[in-house]
This record gives C-alpha cells, structure tokens and sequence, in this order.
C-alpha cells in the first residue's frame, strides 16, 4: 500500500544552499526539516485557504501524503529566524521517475491524464505542494526559489517538469478570465499536453477572447503560474475542482529546453 512505502534517503549530493541575503534555499535533509514542511503546508492550506482536513491532518496540523515518502522536500529558510525547523518559511515537493515508480504513479494522475509525460523519454519532475510563508511572498522569496529549482533540475539532467497549479475557489466562473486566457494563449502543443481526466473535466474556455484584455489577464495570475509562464510553459487541457483543498486546478508543463538563455543565465549567474 502507498502508506507503507518507508521515506527514500534525501538526495542531498552535489545540492549546496544557495542564498540570497538572509534567506537561502536547500532541500530538506532531517526529519525535523520534514515536519517544519508539512506544519507550513498545512498552515497555508488549511488554516489560510480553506482546504477541508481529514481527521489524521486535523490532529496532527500537519499536511501530509504518501508521495511524501518518495519525494526530495526543497525548503526556502529565513536565518533570521533562527537555523533550525523554525526558519523554512517555504517548501515544494520534487517527484522524479525513478521516485513515482516507487509509489506507482504521479500525483498529478489522480487528475489529469498524464500519459504525454510518461511517454516522454527524457527525465521528468513533478512539481507540486508549493506553498510560502504569508510574511515572505515576494519576489526575493520566490526568485529563490525558482533559483532551487533550477539547480535542482541542472543536477538532475531534468528535462521536462510538470504538475498542478491552483486558482483559489471552486467556481470555474469566478475564474473564467484567467482559464481563458490560458486556454487561449498558452496551451501546450499536443505532445505533451496532459488532459483532465473525463469524470473530472472542466471546460477552460469559459469566455471569447475577444472580450478580455490578455495583459490585466496575466497580471491577475497567481505569482506560481506567471512564474511557469515566464519559465516558457504550457497549460493542459481542462481544469480540474479540488473541492478539499478549495482550488481549481490547471496542469502546468515546462520543457526545459525551452527555457529563455535570459533565465537560463540569471540562473547561472546567481549560483
């Protein structure tokens, strides 16, 4: 069973911190620094955005699953705040192949048909579990984290990246605008574009084009998705309602190739 599977070790060789000021971002190497990850995860979702805990989460405030055994955990960490569980002020759950073998899929599959990244024969990543601090969402913090990433995904000769993004709320219509205008502007090409699963699709062309203003549209994107925008992703076909976690969610697809030189230098620069 998915929830007997014990932790993989950390795949911590050849990833040293990378700072920035007094934040720095590394992945997760104790168990201490694991269960600072899960209380932050359940603190934003639960406590801030809504999500509906089931007992377990309830008792223990803290948000986690099966995939988190298998995954690599990296962290964002104020040193201000002290050197210990204390100071991760951010977190993002990494699944490589080799990782979701282990467990017998992606997370992303309990969503979306996922077929076009299995296909793929190149290494993959998922992405998912994103979330920062309150007092920390800016862009020092998130630049770190992207930062991470991309070392991250250098280390591992990564060369496709995909998982969830989330628009808060339930109601597709409350976000139409924003589904539009991904559908319309950044859909993936067909090779690797995921597709929400038949029982949960959800229609993303909610409205014409024609009628909204696609600048305002990107700018009212939540920093995670304009963040894989500028990294030169893509979208999947269909939206999927989280009803636990309070979202509706978009599959996000990232060829690494097709990252700018701009940020493939900026990256290089600051590591």
């Amino acid at each position: 069973m998915p929830d007997q599977i014990p932790p993989a070790p950390p795949i911590t060789g050849g990833f040293e911190e990378l700072r920035g000021g007094h934040l720095g971002v590394r992945l997760a190497t104790t168990a201490a620094d694991l269960d600072a990850s899960y209380a932050l995860r359940y603190r934003v979702f639960y406590e801030e955005m809504g999500a509906v805990p089931d007992p377990a989460a309830a008792i223990s405030r803290r948000d986690i699953d099966a995939f988190d055994a298998v995954a690599d955990h990296l962290l964002v960490v104020d040193h201000q705040m002290g050197e210990g569980p204390e100071s991760v002020v951010g977190t993002y759950r990494l699944i490589r192949r080799e990782a979701a073998e282990r467990i017998g899929r992606f997370y992303s599959a309990d969503e979306y048909d996922i077929s076009p990244m299995l296909r793929f024969p190149g290494q993959v990543l998922e992405l998912g579990r994103s979330c920062v601090n309150p007092a920390h969402r800016g862009r020092a913090t998130m630049q770190l984290m992207w930062r991470g990433i991309a070392a991250y995904v250098n280390l591992h000769s990564i060369d496709l990246m995909f998982g969830c993004a989330s628009l808060h709320g339930i109601d597709p219509d409350a976000n139409a605008e924003a589904l539009s205008y991904l559908y319309a502007n950044h859909l993936a090409p067909p090779e690797i574009c995921p597709r929400a699963l038949p029982e949960r699709y959800v229609d993303m062309r909610r409205m014409d084009p024609a009628s909204f203003d696609n600048r305002r549209a990107l700018a009212a994107l939540p920093p995670l998705v304009k963040g894989y925008l500028r990294l030169g992703g893509f979208v999947g076909d269909g939206a999927v309602i989280d009803t636990q976690f309070n979202t509706t969610d978009v599959a996000v697809v990232v060829k690494t190739e097709l990252v700018t030189q701009k940020y493939m230098r900026h990256f290089e620069r600051q590591s």
